[in-house]
């Protein structure tokens, strides 16, 4: 913990009649503990942080001290800034990096772009018993294949008359599946889930449960199988291979809405490696929206680690993003989380039923890291009508005060504009954003991935 009189910036939040009369500079922490009828007055100072529930006063418009690091900036929608305070200091702001790999990806591939599995052989195809004489190969990139999808492509080789394969299943090395990050233990899953003597209940479960919410009960008259009699080994497509079937997944704008919902650092990684990486985008990110190498210091795309952002670089991020969805007819609701509505890191924040669907905005957060590290990025709308745009960035101290009293910070700014007023949103049922699939037989769908379009490809 730091003390207040070793840095200025170590009191996190203040009270709304100072907060929001303009700029901070740093001055205003002493202003407000210099006031007797401010609730951070000299008798907090000398007293240890009050425990979480302790945040919130009676009057519900309060905020107590909270130590640590803290960068904020409010801007309106067109670019004025309503409240700032250390805007061009770094700090680290952990899941919300994810914001700039979903711009960069939008920028990159398109919104509605689909990662591709191709499945391969170098067999000869018997139709008479459904049998495959040789290997089956799978490659791409896919972040979001799971099992109803290989259950899917099941389905869509029984459909090409296929049902077993005498050779080894070959899984390229970039292949994954159910977010795990190895290439081998993607491919056992995938060679227990294709066959349905083999299929697990859960990935049975997956399947049913796609199925129904679909209205697809056709599909559960039957049980799709391939049976692969060989080993799962590891390697790339053998020259000439043939095409069988191309699984494309659902568009890169629901994949994302999965990702920024639940913050899944998995997927993050895997877009961003199609990306070309930290660099890539750091330099995208520089390039496109003129944002200086020293704000933004990227040490992974999904927020891991010890980046480092400044809150302006941050709000460009958010500007950024917001004007690529705009160019597609689209809103940052159709990929980021609306709180108290979208399961996962918002789910729980902004429940109360006048600021339900008020917020829409990614989390950020890192227990350990810099001694704590909590953000919270996005956008606001009020009951004059304002959508305001924020970024908050707390480090160095309790990530779950962090979050209480960025909470109560939005609504303070909210209530000091005739409080809160939701967005106009219909929300979906998330796990189903991945079941926007399409299936390609045959040579038609030989594109693997933007940079990939060969048999050999990873």
């Amino acid at each position: 913990m730091l003390r207040m009189q070793q840095n200025l910036r170590s009191l996190t939040i203040f009270c709304a009649a100072v907060f929001f009369s303009g700029t901070l500079g740093p001055g205003s922490a002493q202003t407000i503990l210099s006031n007797p009828q401010s609730p951070l007055n000299s008798s907090a100072q000398q007293q240890p942080s009050p425990a979480p529930q302790q945040t919130q006063t009676q009057s519900n418009t309060e905020l107590v001290p909270v130590y640590g690091l803290q960068g904020v900036l409010v801007e309106t929608a067109d670019g004025r800034m309503v409240s700032g305070q250390s805007v061009d200091q770094t700090f680290n702001p952990a899941s919300a990096v994810k914001l700039a790999t979903a711009l960069v990806a939008l920028q990159n591939f398109g919104p509605r772009h689909r990662f591709t599995t191709g499945f391969w052989t170098d067999g000869f195809f018997d139709k008479a018993n459904g049998q495959i004489q040789g290997n089956l190969y799978v490659t791409g990139r896919d972040p979001s294949f799971h099992y109803e999808h290989a259950v899917m492509v099941a389905r869509q080789l029984n459909s090409l008359g296929i049902r077993r394969v005498t050779g080894d299943l070959v899984i390229a090395p970039g292949f994954t599946m159910n977010f795990s990050g190895s290439a081998r233990g993607s491919g056992e899953t995938l060679y227990d889930t294709l066959d349905s003597t083999l299929r697990s209940a859960a990935a049975a479960r997956a399947w049913t449960y796609e199925r129904t919410t679909l209205g697809d009960q056709l599909s559960l008259q039957t049980s799709p199988s391939v049976a692969v009699m060989g080993e799962v080994t590891i390697g790339s497509a053998a020259p000439g291979a043939r095409l069988l079937l191309t699984h494309k997944s659902s568009k890169l704008t629901d994949v994302l809405k999965v990702l920024l919902c639940y913050s899944n650092n998995f997927m993050a990684e895997r877009i961003g490696d199609s990306l070309g990486g930290r660099q890539a985008v750091a330099q995208r990110l520089s390039e496109k929206l003129g944002i200086p190498a020293e704000e933004v210091q990227l040490a992974s795309l999904s927020g891991l680690g010890v980046n480092r952002v400044t809150p302006r670089a941050m709000m460009k991020i958010l500007r950024g993003l917001r004007a690529e969805l705009q160019k597609h007819k689209l809103l940052p609701s159709d990929i980021m989380p609306v709180a108290g509505i979208d399961p996962g890191t918002l789910e729980d924040r902004f429940t109360g039923p006048a600021w339900q669907g008020s917020v829409i905005a990614k989390t950020g957060t890192l227990i350990r890291t810099d001694g704590g590290a909590s953000s919270l990025v996005g956008q606001m709308r009020t009951a004059s009508g304002d959508v305001l745009l924020f970024v908050i960035m707390n480090q160095g101290g309790s990530v779950l005060r962090f979050r209480q009293n960025q909470d109560l910070l939005v609504m303070q700014i909210q209530n000091s504009r005739g409080g809160p007023r939701p967005f106009k949103y219909t929300p979906h049922a998330l796990p189903m954003k991945l079941s926007d699939t399409e299936s390609i037989s045959g040579s038609a769908g030989t594109e693997l991935e933007p940079e990939a379009r060969s048999a050999t490809a990873p």
